[in-house]
C-alpha cells in the first residue's frame, strides 16, 4: 500500500512539472521596448471651416405694392394715435392721411430696426412684415389730409416786427434762406406740401405746427434717422440754421398749407 501511494505522487508531480512546461512554450515572447516617440500618436492640427454667414429672418417672399384694402385692416390699431383715416386729433401724434405709401414703409421699418427710436412705435412695427407695412401706407395714402390753419397775428418786436406770424416761415418755404445756405422747402416737399413720392420725401402739408416744430427742433439738435448711408442728415444741415422764431414760423405755416382740393379745419 505504501508503494502505491508513493507512485501516485511520484505521477500527480510529473504531470504537473508537464503541464508547467508547455505553458513555457506557448507563451509569446515579450515586447521589445521601443522609442517613446514612435509610441506616442502625433495630432496635427486641422484649420476650422469658415463658418456660414448668419442671415436675419426674412419674410417669406419679397414684399410687392401695398394693397390698400388689406392696410385698412392692418391700419386698426394706429387709429389710438393717428385717427381712424390718420387725422390725428392729438397735435403731439403727426397726421398720416395722405402720406405717401413709400415713405409710411420706411419709417415703419426705421423704428422695427431701431434706427428711428420711439418707444410707442417701436413695439408697434416690430410684429409688422415688409408687406404689412406696405399695405398700412398704401391705406393711409388713400386718405385725405386736413389742412389746419396758420397763425396771422402780427409780430410785436424783433427784426420781423409788423410781419404776419406764418410769413416768416413761409419765406423760407418758397425762398429758402440763402445766407445761411438754407435751400427752398419746396424743393422737396413741393409747393403745396405734398411731397415727393419717388425719392420718398414726406407730405408736411396741413401737419400739426406743434409736432412740425418739435421734429425741426429735434434735427437741430443732431437728431437723424437711420443709420450711416440710410441715415437722412439733410434736416440736420438746414435746421441748424434756423431760429427758434423761424422754426415755429415755418411750422405754423406749414399747418396751413394745403393744395385747392384739401378742407381747412379750425386751428385748434
Amino acid at each position: 500500500m505504501k508503494y502505491s501511494r508513493i507512485l501516485g505522487v511520484v505521477a500527480a508531480a510529473a504531470l504537473v512539472t508537464t503541464a508547467v512546461a508547455q505553458q513555457a512554450t506557448q507563451a509569446p515572447a515579450p515586447a521589445t521596448a521601443e522609442p517613446a516617440a514612435a509610441s506616442a500618436a502625433e495630432v496635427m492640427p486641422t484649420a476650422e471651416a469658415t463658418p456660414a454667414p448668419v442671415a436675419a429672418l426674412a419674410d417669406s417672399k419679397p414684399a410687392t405694392f401695398g394693397d390698400a384694402k388689406a392696410g385698412q385692416t392692418k391700419a386698426g390699431a394706429c387709429a389710438a394715435c393717428h385717427g381712424v383715416d390718420g387725422n390725428a386729433a392729438d397735435p403731439q401724434y403727426p397726421k398720416i392721411a395722405g402720406q405717401h405709401e413709400r415713405y409710411i414703409w420706411r419709417q415703419l421699418k426705421l423704428f422695427k430696426s431701431g434706427e428711428r427710436v420711439n418707444p410707442i412705435m417701436a413695439p408697434m412695427a416690430s410684429v409688422l412684415t415688409e408687406q404689412d407695412m406696405r399695405d398700412i401706407g398704401a391705406y393711409f395714402a388713400t386718405q385725405h389730409a386736413l389742412a389746419g390753419v396758420a397763425d396771422d397775428s402780427a409780430i410785436a418786436s424783433g427784426p420781423s416786427a409788423g410781419k404776419k406770424f406764418y410769413q416768416v416761415g413761409e419765406k423760407i418755404y418758397r425762398a429758402g434762406k440763402p445766407e445761411a445756405g438754407v435751400p427752398a422747402c419746396l424743393a422737396c416737399h413741393g409747393p403745396s406740401g405734398r411731397g415727393n413720392p419717388g425719392p420718398a420725401y414726406p407730405s408736411v402739408g396741413g401737419q400739426h405746427a406743434s409736432y412740425t416744430a418739435a421734429k425741426l427742433m429735434a434735427f437741430r439738435g443732431g437728431e437723424a434717422w437711420g443709420k450711416d448711408g440710410n441715415a437722412n442728415v439733410i434736416m440736420n444741415s438746414i435746421a441748424r440754421n434756423l431760429s427758434d422764431e423761424e422754426i415755429q414760423s415755418l411750422a405754423s405755416y406749414i399747418q396751413g398749407l394745403h393744395d385747392s382740393s384739401a378742407t381747412p379745419v379750425a386751428a385748434k
